[in-house]
């Protein structure tokens, strides 16, 4: 029931005219192969929900095209389990003039399933895709939402092995995408194996067991979601600096030291506090030093749950108070970031911190700092009693019943 890659490499003849393919095919030119992936290992367990996430043209797309088979691996073996629903390009197949139930009919014999069994899956097709007498409309009538609630009704109509996903789900409208995430919640609970390619890090977190950052074919990082998203973040920040290369160490720390962090105290209502109360004030008060001009200097934090799920961020060019803090080159400054009440739910969490220019730390990396500072929330004893990650404000109001007589 696991998913096994061992050695995989894939690799695409690259030609340099028509003549050389013809020479090429004919014995008499040296193949001139383009390696797309290159030495790839790693095991997905039974249950085991992963996710692969890396830069355009990593090699993700292709990976997964080998996995479920609709594409040959150069060198390297893969063993899988026979049940695989792949979501690699929802309604693939589905013929444009064929009606919803037809495209249904022919979806479901593709993955093996008999007349039968499709009839019986049907209403609940039906009542999933939620698209009403659409179902009996040529496909070619549809809007793209209900095409995509067809596709992936049809497509995990039956509980796979393994379902992998290929960034299908950043298709449809709101309400679609609740729905999907419960399905694979659901599948995820019954023991289904999930291989699942985002560029959202909210979805990876909260779905994965563990992630898999590809780059350049290659794996570069094989762990815990938090820690390959923030390895990933950093290597993205860098691309144009250059300070964190493949294959290099990374200890939550990056950037090109233009500005850096020198000191983070965190503290409420001017103690030193680790340990605080839900709806307390935090501060958290930085000491930076700036080595060099930096006109759009920004200074961003971001608190982040013990899963590493990010709960709440900003910095001072989304508040629009960007200062003149990287105009002094040589110079030390003091940055308080304040709120006033912590309204979260009561658990662990940690702080990173961003010296980046402009928006993010992706225009311009000089000191990004995971897990800055950590802190722990209780609950406090005037604090009314609430389930969840947020401490909202609420009540409850008992309005006088109207009256009636009965006569």
């Amino acid at each position: 029931m696991t998913i096994s890659v061992s050695a995989v490499g894939k690799a695409y003849p690259r030609f340099k005219s028509r003549f050389h393919a013809l020479g090429t095919w004919l014995g008499v030119c040296r193949r001139d192969l383009h390696w797309v992936l290159r030495d790839i290992d790693f095991r997905v367990e039974q249950g085991e929900a992963v996710g692969l996430i890396g830069v355009n043209g990593a090699g993700k797309s292709t990976l997964l095209k080998l996995i479920t088979g609709t594409s040959v691996p150069t060198e390297g073996h893969i063993c899988t389990p026979e049940r695989i629903a792949a979501l690699l390009e929802l309604g693939m197949g589905f013929h444009a003039d064929f009606t919803g139930r037809q495209n249904v009919m022919l979806a479901g014999r593709m993955q093996g399933l008999e007349r039968d069994e499709i009839l019986a899956l049907m209403p609940e097709i039906e009542a999933f895709a939620d698209i009403g007498h659409y179902i009996d409309e040529p496909v070619r009538t549809y809007s793209s939402g209900m095409f995509v609630r067809l596709a992936f009704s049809v497509a995990t109509a039956v509980r796979p092995e393994v379902l992998i996903i290929d960034e299908a789900l950043a298709v449809g409208d709101t309400y679609f995408q609740h729905k999907s995430f419960a399905r694979i919640r659901e599948f995820r609970e019954q023991g289904t194996t999930l291989l699942f390619v985002s560029h959202d890090p909210t979805a990876i977190k909260s779905l994965c067991d563990r992630a898999i950052l590809l780059g350049e074919g290659r794996v570069l990082m094989d762990g815990a979601p938090d820690s390959v998203l923030d390895y990933y973040n950093a290597l993205i920040a860098s691309r144009e600096d250059g300070e964190l290369q493949q294959g290099n160490s990374y200890a939550g720390r990056s950037g090109n030291g233009k500005a850096t962090i020198q000191n983070v105290v965190i503290s409420s209502e001017g103690r030193s506090a680790g340990l605080l109360t839900v709806g307390a004030p935090l501060s958290l008060t930085l000491t930076i030093n700036v080595r060099e001009y930096i006109p759009d200097l920004s200074v961003g934090f971001m608190i982040k749950d013990r899963t590493g799920y990010d709960v709440f961020g900003s910095n001072t060019w989304l508040r629009g108070q960007m200062t003149d803090l990287g105009h002094r080159p040589g110079s030390t400054c003091t940055v308080k970031i304040s709120i006033e009440q912590l309204n979260l739910g009561p658990g662990s969490y940690s702080v990173a911190l961003a010296l980046h220019a402009g928006a993010s730390h992706v225009a311009g990396n000089f000191d990004w700092w995971d897990k800055a500072a950590v802190f722990q929330l209780v609950a406090g004893a005037s604090q009314p009693h609430f389930a969840g990650v947020s401490a909202l404000q609420a009540c409850f109001e008992f309005p006088e019943p109207v009256s009636s007589t009965v006569e």
